[in-house]
């Protein structure tokens, strides 16, 4: 298991100790208040742990505290390894950004998109150009989450039943089927709006790796960064380290369990959520991230070219637009205002316009259970923060924390 250990003095790396010490106190309030059962925060700089800290329970009822190796869902979190993944079949010529995802899975072939009318009643045009590869890994396909609640696309995604999840027993081939008989909120290219795209991304690798999904982490990303203990579900082997859930309780505004959603962690499941499937331990998302800010190679294991995570991380969006301008406004793991998107991450454009500390050039992204990490190529940092509260926009955790670690440099 990757460890996690403070490594270097703070002052060392242009760190002031004290200030760290900030995260520790305002998010033991979050405990305290009843708001989070508990969290873990890692910060490094320049290759090295300047900062660890955890407080609370990774399991409330059964008094368990917040460990080193407890296993976290990490839901959205997932999205840059289905990334990375399909940048791997990139640099290898076996696909393209330009690729239609109808040459690897033929039902998209004949999707249609949204114009006007109900969600029993969709009234669709034909595609004016296919949904490629690229679209994808930027969020701009068309495809929708039933969770979203905003537009007609969505509530037809919930009344076939995919909201959180998908209809029992479904796999990652038929749930592609599923969306792909589904109209799209808008022409491919046209919008940006968080969707499953990442899981149809991670059916495309399936198909053109041979492999599962599964199999293909294992053998490419997380068997050579050595993250020994990230896994879609988690094993019973680990089931006693996994945290709880919760989600505030609308009435006292205190963490409630929600063991109706937390339970789809346990075993090994059916559906292969390239998009947030994964559970893992912090120690592991170490490793993946300190890959990340190496440019692709951690500890003699290259995982991509520095080229590609530098194309991955820069802003893809249509006119070097944000997200604000080409997105829709609702539920995603980032702000929106100067804000772009690359493939796979949120970027940083203008940290002025969003009104937060942070370097133009910051990528990273959260999940859906309060989890973030980014990775700031300027000022040589990662910072992540695990957590367990459904949804993420319960509690300003990602704006708090960034102040957070940026009021800490000091050099």
């Amino acid at each position: 298991m990757a460890e996690l250990t403070t490594e270097i003095d703070p002052g060392e790396v242009g760190m002031d100790a004290d200030r760290l010490a900030r995260i520790d106190r305002h998010f033991a309030r979050y405990v305290h208040e009843g708001r989070l059962a508990g969290w873990l925060a890692v910060v490094t700089r320049r290759g090295k742990i300047a900062h660890v800290a955890m407080r609370g329970q990774r399991d409330a009822e059964a008094e368990l505290p917040v460990q080193p190796d407890t296993v976290w869902r990490l839901y959205s979190m997932t999205k840059p390894v289905t990334s990375v993944a399909a940048m791997i079949l990139l640099e290898e010529g076996r696909v393209e950004l330009t690729d239609p995802i109808s040459r690897y899975i033929p039902a998209f072939a004949d999707s249609r998109v949204y114009v006007k009318g109900s969600a029993l009643k969709p009234l669709t045009v034909p595609l004016t150009e296919p949904i490629r590869v690229w679209h994808l890994l930027t969020h701009t396909s068309g495809l929708t989450y039933g969770f979203h609640h905003t537009h007609v696309t969505d509530a037809i995604y919930r009344r076939h039943g995919y909201e959180w999840g998908v209809p029992a027993g479904t796999d990652l081939a038929a749930a592609c089927e599923a969306w792909a008989g589904m109209p799209l909120a808008f022409q491919p290219g046209a919008e940006w709006n968080y969707s499953v795209s990442t899981d149809v991304l991670g059916r495309v690798v399936e198909v053109v790796s041979g492999q599962t999904l599964d199999e293909f982490f294992a053998e490419r990303i997380f068997g050579p960064l050595g993250m020994t203990e990230t896994s879609f579900g988690v094993p019973e082997q680990r089931a006693d380290r996994l945290a709880a859930l919760y989600s505030p309780n609308p009435s006292t505004g205190r963490f409630a369990r929600n063991d109706n959603m937390g339970n789809a962690a346990l075993g090994t499941p059916t559906f292969l959520s390239g998009g947030g499937g994964l559970v893992g331990t912090a120690g592991d998302y170490h490793r993946f991230t300190q890959m990340l800010r190496r440019g692709g190679e951690l500890d003699g294991a290259r995982i991509l070219g520095s080229r590609t995570l530098r194309y991955m991380t820069r802003n893809q969006l249509p006119g070097g637009t944000d997200l604000e301008q080409i997105g829709r406004p609702l539920f995603a793991e980032s702000s929106m205002e100067g804000t772009g998107f690359g493939l796979g991450f949120s970027v940083v454009l203008d940290e002025a316009a969003g009104k937060a500390l942070c370097s133009p050039g910051e990528f990273g992204w959260g999940g859906a259970a309060s989890t973030n990490f980014w990775v700031d190529p300027r000022e040589e940092i990662t910072v992540m923060f695990f957590t367990q509260l459904l949804p993420s926009s319960t509690y300003p955790i990602r704006s708090q924390l960034r102040t957070l670690v940026y009021q800490s440099l000091v050099d």
